[in-house]
């Protein structure tokens, strides 16, 4: 008995179909993030308040401009200027700050859960992990800000048509102003799962978020005005605005460069949050 037991569970063992060696891939890392995101409830939530805001805020902008246009009231000095383009992206600063806030959830709600450790158990090379939460985020905003803004110009120029504003994507400008806008809330989204994954703090990574798009251009205005000229253009929320503004001056970016410096802070808060992920302890 005590030779053919062992002869028989070697040969069952035999029988055993090998188990399958599986890689870490970019793609499966890839699939794994997209997966993880489309599984939070505020994924979806935030993603429909920031195309409600982008839709929403553009619409009531071109009624207002129209119905005082009608009325014969004043213009505010926000709709002095205003034009198609600018009116359709009225709501990209409210729009910001929801896909800003999801990409600090993204990555720092990972922390917070504890759900890191089993990332980074399963993927140990662990900055792939990063890319990964910034490419498929960074690509969902691109195509929600791309769509969102594309489409709000086309109803405001329905409903401005006639007025001193209204404009048609043939005009000059319009189809850069669109896809600059688009690009810049894909970036916003970027630079949140940078600083989520860099502060490892959702309260931190908001704070920080909405203090460099909206509270530190503001108190430039408190510099001399020969720094302000110096510093103000190539602040993050500045430069962004360059990338999608009809018009231009000496006070302000041109696209090109817009671009060029708001791709700059992105890549530096991308490569901090790099750093830290590979020298730290999750």
């Amino acid at each position: 008995m005590s030779t053919v037991a062992p002869s028989q569970t070697t040969a069952a063992a035999d029988l055993r179909p090998a188990r399958p060696a599986y890689k870490v891939t970019p793609a499966r890392v890839l699939r794994a993030e997209w997966a993880k995101l489309w599984s939070l409830r505020s994924t979806w939530i935030t993603l429909g308040l920031a195309g409600l805001f982008l839709v929403a805020f553009g619409l009531i902008a071109a009624f207002q401009f129209k119905s005082r246009i009608n009325s014969g009231r004043p213009m505010d000095r926000d709709f002095a200027d205003a034009s198609a383009l600018s009116l359709s992206l009225f709501g990209t600063n409210f729009a910001q700050l929801a896909l800003g806030v999801l990409g600090v959830l993204v990555a720092a709600g990972e922390y917070s859960t504890g759900m890191i450790r089993s990332t980074l158990a399963a993927v140990p090379r662990r900055l792939p992990v990063l890319w990964s939460k910034a490419a498929v985020y960074g690509l969902i905003a691109l195509v929600l800000g791309t769509v969102g803004v594309f489409a709000t110009f086309l109803a405001d120029s329905g409903i401005l048509s006639g007025t001193r504003a209204a404009m048609t994507l043939s005009d000059t400008g319009v189809v850069r102003g669109l896809f600059g806008a688009g690009l810049y809330l894909a970036l916003v989204g970027v630079i949140g799962v940078a600083l989520g994954a860099l502060l490892r703090s959702v309260a931190g990574g908001i704070a920080v978020l909405v203090a460099t798009l909206m509270l530190i251009p503001g108190l430039t205005s408190l510099l001399p005005t020969s720094w302000q000229s110096h510093i103000s253009p190539y602040l993050p929320s500045h430069a962004g605005e360059a990338m999608f503004a009809l018009h231009h001056d000496t006070t302000t970016l041109s696209p090109t460069a817009g671009l060029a410096v708001f791709l700059g802070w992105t890549v530096l808060a991308l490569a901090a949050a790099a750093v830290r992920l590979v020298r730290t302890d999750a």
